[in-house]
């Protein structure tokens, strides 16, 4: 995780400079400044900087190593419990049919963006309390 860092780092080194050179470049060449180059280059160096700053908080927070980055890890080093995913919930297919719901309302009509909003409530929470009332209850 730390190369990570390091190379996002760089990456938003490099973006950084070619957010300066390339407008210098474009008053040079045509004497005016394109700005949606110059924009783009900056928000990727910014992108690679935020980027480069996460990994390494997150490499400097985990104490170590991770098995995924040393060279003598085995590959049941690294297969920690990801959580739990129950196969058999329908409310997943719900919050889909609620999300597309509300994006036909932003296209056809709003007013059915209201009743995807509904319908994506009761699914959440459908969904997060699922647990609370046993197996396949519904």
């Amino acid at each position: 995780m730390r190369l990570n860092a390091v190379l996002f780092w760089l990456l938003s080194l490099f973006f950084g400079i070619l957010a300066i050179v390339y407008p210098v470049w474009g008053l040079l060449d045509v004497q005016e400044v394109e700005w949606v180059g110059t924009v783009g280059l900056s928000l990727a160096s910014a992108f690679g900087a935020f980027l480069g700053f996460y990994l390494q908080r997150g490499y400097n927070a985990q104490g170590g190593e991770l098995p995924e980055d040393r060279l003598d890890a085995n590959i049941d080093d690294g297969d920690a419990e990801l959580g739990f995913y129950s196969p058999w919930s329908w409310w997943p297919i719900g919050l889909a049919a609620s999300a597309a719901l509300g994006f036909l309302g932003l296209a056809a009509g709003f007013w059915i963006t209201y009743v995807g909003v509904a319908l994506f409530l009761v699914m959440i929470v459908g969904w997060v309390y699922e647990y609370y009332r046993g197996f396949f209850a519904r």
